[in-house]
Protein backbone atom coordinates (compact mmCIF):
# COMPACT_ATOMS: atom_id res chain seq x y z
CA UNK A 1 0.00 0.00 0.00
CA UNK A 2 1.43 3.84 -0.90
CA UNK A 3 0.51 6.54 1.68
CA UNK A 4 0.37 9.75 0.49
CA UNK A 5 2.81 11.54 2.96
CA UNK A 6 1.15 15.15 4.62
CA UNK A 7 3.61 17.70 4.00
CA UNK A 8 3.75 19.54 7.07
CA UNK A 9 5.42 23.11 5.53
CA UNK A 10 4.91 24.75 1.71
CA UNK A 11 6.27 27.72 0.62
CA UNK A 12 4.76 29.41 -2.45
CA UNK A 13 5.95 32.42 -3.49
CA UNK A 14 5.95 35.03 -0.21
CA UNK A 15 3.44 32.81 1.46
CA UNK A 16 4.63 30.00 3.98
CA UNK A 17 2.02 27.34 4.83
CA UNK A 18 2.49 25.56 8.27
CA UNK A 19 0.30 22.74 8.33
CA UNK A 20 1.24 21.48 11.62
CA UNK A 21 0.88 25.14 13.64
CA UNK A 22 -1.70 26.24 11.81
CA UNK A 23 0.10 29.13 10.31
CA UNK A 24 0.06 31.02 7.86
CA UNK A 25 2.55 34.01 6.72
CA UNK A 26 2.67 36.46 3.83
CA UNK A 27 5.95 38.32 3.32
CA UNK A 28 6.65 36.89 6.51
CA UNK A 29 3.41 38.77 8.46
CA UNK A 30 1.32 36.48 10.29
CA UNK A 31 -2.01 36.21 8.37
CA UNK A 32 -5.37 35.76 9.85
CA UNK A 33 -7.56 33.19 8.57
CA UNK A 34 -10.98 31.85 9.72
CA UNK A 35 -11.06 28.03 10.52
CA UNK A 36 -12.75 27.17 7.15
CA UNK A 37 -10.68 29.20 5.36
CA UNK A 38 -7.92 27.13 6.74
CA UNK A 39 -9.27 23.89 6.30
CA UNK A 40 -9.71 24.85 2.54
CA UNK A 41 -6.29 25.95 2.23
CA UNK A 42 -5.14 22.75 3.50
CA UNK A 43 -7.12 20.84 1.62
CA UNK A 44 -5.64 22.56 -1.71
CA UNK A 45 -2.03 22.23 -0.26
CA UNK A 46 -2.15 18.33 0.45
CA UNK A 47 -3.53 17.57 -3.21
CA UNK A 48 -1.50 20.19 -4.66
CA UNK A 49 -0.93 20.11 -8.49
CA UNK A 50 -4.63 18.02 -8.53
CA UNK A 51 -7.68 19.87 -9.84
CA UNK A 52 -10.32 19.58 -7.02
CA UNK A 53 -14.21 19.90 -8.09
CA UNK A 54 -16.17 22.09 -5.97
CA UNK A 55 -18.18 18.80 -4.82
CA UNK A 56 -14.69 17.03 -4.02
CA UNK A 57 -13.79 20.46 -1.87
CA UNK A 58 -16.91 20.71 0.33
CA UNK A 59 -16.39 16.82 1.30
CA UNK A 60 -12.69 17.72 2.01
CA UNK A 61 -13.02 20.75 3.67
CA UNK A 62 -16.45 21.06 5.19
CA UNK A 63 -17.58 17.67 5.53
CA UNK A 64 -20.66 15.78 3.95
CA UNK A 65 -22.91 17.11 6.20
CA UNK A 66 -22.57 20.61 4.82
CA UNK A 67 -25.77 21.99 4.14
CA UNK A 68 -24.86 25.34 2.52
CA UNK A 69 -24.54 26.09 -1.13
CA UNK A 70 -21.98 24.89 -3.34
CA UNK A 71 -20.93 28.34 -4.72
CA UNK A 72 -19.53 28.81 -0.97
CA UNK A 73 -16.38 27.24 -2.35
CA UNK A 74 -15.77 29.90 -4.46
CA UNK A 75 -16.29 32.95 -2.06
CA UNK A 76 -13.71 30.99 -0.16
CA UNK A 77 -11.52 30.84 -2.40
CA UNK A 78 -11.48 34.54 -3.28
CA UNK A 79 -10.48 35.30 -0.12
CA UNK A 80 -7.87 33.13 0.08
CA UNK A 81 -5.96 34.35 -3.12
CA UNK A 82 -6.75 37.91 -1.68
CA UNK A 83 -5.91 37.45 1.51
CA UNK A 84 -2.52 35.31 0.55
CA UNK A 85 -1.61 37.00 -2.59
CA UNK A 86 -1.96 33.32 -4.65
CA UNK A 87 -4.00 35.03 -7.18
CA UNK A 88 -1.76 33.31 -9.83
CA UNK A 89 -1.07 29.73 -7.66
CA UNK A 90 -4.81 28.81 -7.16
CA UNK A 91 -6.19 27.90 -10.66
CA UNK A 92 -10.05 27.95 -11.75
CA UNK A 93 -10.23 24.62 -13.90
CA UNK A 94 -13.08 25.66 -16.52
CA UNK A 95 -16.40 23.95 -15.39
CA UNK A 96 -14.61 22.14 -12.75
CA UNK A 97 -13.21 23.39 -9.64
CA UNK A 98 -9.75 24.61 -8.00
CA UNK A 99 -6.10 23.48 -8.21
CA UNK A 100 -2.96 24.81 -5.93
CA UNK A 101 -0.08 24.53 -8.53
CA UNK A 102 2.85 24.76 -7.04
Amino acid sequence: RRFQKEESFLQIGSTEINLTSCQVRTDGVPVELTHQEFALLRTLVIHKNMALTREQLLDLAWGQDFLGDIRTVDVHIQRLRKKLHLESAIKTVYKSGYRLEC
